[in-house]
């Protein structure tokens, strides 16, 4: 008892030197020590065969990597994407019992119709994935006049949960993962700023605060499905070299550049979150290199995240999607 005592201090130790400066925590070096630390469980090890799986924002990058490997392991996987030729053509790639959905997430119809797809032709839904999100410098609206990266990351996602809910408890237990990012950290909880007007757009920004919110609502959702045999968890690649990366933030790609995750090392909990029954006795927590991590790393943050903005958060989700 001392010795497996002493062995997880150790451990936790070791990650809390990896995890406090950033760079050591986000990039490959941190993923390396902690896979090494922790001695992982190989994720080839896990048997997902029966399992339907759902994942938007799955046609590159970090959603695609987590798809291939949820087939390897014999899932049935859903593949959500925005254009349809690229979607169609990817889910063929990606080999048999690979299904696709096409919607575009900042479009609240887009959601609906593909939520309903969903229901006429599964069942049951194990695992439903929130991936799909990009950064963009430009300001855009969808159809209805909303900024897309709030419509596409927030909007979206609580819209497409909340239409799939049931399906979900009845297929319990199961499992609603969110990827989300570690720009969060930078950003408060502010509600009325979570949608930036034209002439405050950042993108950064825009995607920071599109972040917080998910991580928040992921917290939410737990505390609204305790019983329900369904858990919700967010989670952050780190810093990994995708094709996302690549075009919005090229200066950054060029300075980290050989310390970036790759794909596959950036998708790495996210497919544990899926796979692993550790998942299942927690809820509403956030993770990074498979340990659950606070949501804030300043007191800025820590303090505009107050049951009052939570609550109006929840009530703007709520009425923007009807």
């Amino acid at each position: 008892m001392f010795k497996q005592s002493w062995a997880n201090g150790w451990k936790d130790a070791a990650d809390g030197i990896i995890e406090a400066p950033v760079v050591s925590s986000f990039t490959s070096v941190g993923y390396a020590a902690r896979k090494r630390i922790d001695q992982w469980t190989d994720l080839g090890s896990y048997d997902l065969d029966g399992q339907v799986i759902v994942i938007t924002g799955a046609t590159s990058g970090l959603g695609k990597s987590a798809a291939k490997t949820f087939q390897r392991l014999g899932a049935t996987v859903v593949v959500w994407g925005r254009n349809p030729e690229k979607t169609e053509r990817v889910a063929r790639e990606l080999g048999p019992n690979v299904d696709h959905v096409v919607g575009d997430m900042s479009e609240l119809a887009d959601v609906r119709a593909g939520a309903q797809t969903l229901l006429d032709r599964y069942p049951t839904i194990d695992v439903l994935i929130h991936n799909a999100g990009a950064l963009s410098d430009q300001r855009r609206e969808n159809s209805e006049g909303v900024e897309v990266t709030f419509a596409s990351q927030v909007l979206g996602p609580f819209l497409l949960t909340s239409l799939l809910l049931d399906r979900l408890i009845s297929s319990a237990p199961a499992r609603i993962l969110t990827m989300s990012s570690g720009g969060m950290y930078s950003e408060p909880l502010k509600v009325k700023s979570v949608e930036m007007n034209e002439e405050s757009y950042n993108g950064t920004k825009a995607y920071a605060r599109a972040k917080r919110a998910q991580v928040t609502l992921n917290e939410m959702w737990a505390k609204k499905l305790e019983g329900t045999g369904v858990v919700s968890h967010a989670t952050h690649p780190g810093w990994a070299d995708t094709p996302g990366v690549e075009e919005a933030l090229p200066t950054f790609r060029k300075i980290v550049g050989p310390f970036l995750r790759t794909p596959e090392q950036g998708a790495d909990t996210l497919v544990w979150l899926a796979a692993d029954n550790e998942a299942l006795e927690s809820n509403g927590k956030f993770w990074l290199d498979r340990r659950a991590r606070s949501i804030h790393k300043m007191s800025t943050t820590r303090k505009s995240d107050s049951p009052d903005q939570r609550q109006m958060l929840w009530d703007l989700c709520e009425e923007r999607t009807s």
